[in-house]
């Protein structure tokens, strides 16, 4: 097994597990879903294409600055000719008068991830290339959400030594802070643990299809002088860590 350490920053994020029809929720934490959509996105692939490649990668996500809940919403099928409208569930059109739909987009604002993936060395050696050279831009959960450089970190053996023990912490120090880690399955030390509906079988526009997952919220200690903050300090260590030999 191999691994890689990504890093997901950005102005904004949105990670939907459950999102339907004018609610587009997020998750407080990249989700697996999303997460295959980037990589199937810088592989160049095809909504209905097969993802049974990154079946064996395995996700640990630390929480390094959560973010902050925002939303916003857009209007759809307004100021268009009733034959122009949304179309109905009977197979018409709406009103002119009735047209506009207003729909909920939910963001976490100025929030910043480590991922930790692990999965077989040749599925990780392609994957690290793909990012590196990506088919698609890669974003956020949702287009409109681009990440800051730099996306992917290294490649390590160890994903999870590499978050717990060496990846510079995007956050100022606190006494007896910890940091939130997500990992794949029930784990007894857990805080919290939740089951969500974020595993892709099929991307395809009428066919999206989706498993279930449990996922563990585990808080942590994390050294010290990883704990850098968000200035210059922070920004040449992330970039030391990311330029060093594995």
């Amino acid at each position: 097994m191999s691994g890689l350490v990504l890093r997901l920053g950005g102005p904004l994020q949105s990670w939907g597990e459950h999102s339907a029809f004018t609610d587009r929720d997020t998750q407080r934490f990249p989700t697996r879903s999303g997460l295959i959509g980037l990589f199937a996105g810088a592989h160049g692939m095809r909504r209905g294409d097969d993802l049974s490649r990154f079946d064996d990668l395995t996700f640990t996500v630390r929480i390094d600055r959560p973010g902050i809940p925002t939303m916003d919403f857009h209007t759809v099928g307004g100021g268009r000719a009733r034959h122009q409208t949304v179309p109905t569930a009977e197979g018409g059109r709406r009103s002119v008068e009735t047209a506009t739909i207003v729909t909920r987009r939910h963001y976490l604002a100025d929030a910043v991830f480590v991922v930790g993936v692990t999965g077989p060395k040749d599925t990780i050696d392609t994957l690290a290339e793909r990012l590196e050279r990506p088919c698609w831009q890669p974003y956020l959960g949702r287009r409109s959400c681009p990440p800051d450089p730099p996306l992917l970190l290294r490649r390590v053996q160890d994903p999870f030594v590499e978050l717990a023990e060496r990846v510079p912490v995007c956050r100022t120090y606190q006494e007896g802070a910890q940091v939130d880690f997500v990992r794949e399955g029930a784990h007894p030390e857990a805080a919290s643990i939740a089951e969500l509906a974020d595993v892709p079988v099929s991307f395809a526009p009428l066919e999206r299809r989706y498993r279930l997952r449990t996922v563990s919220i585990i808080p942590l200690s994390v050294p010290q002088d990883l704990w850098l903050g968000r200035g210059r300090k922070y920004q040449d260590a992330l970039y030391n860590y990311a330029g060093g030999t594995p």
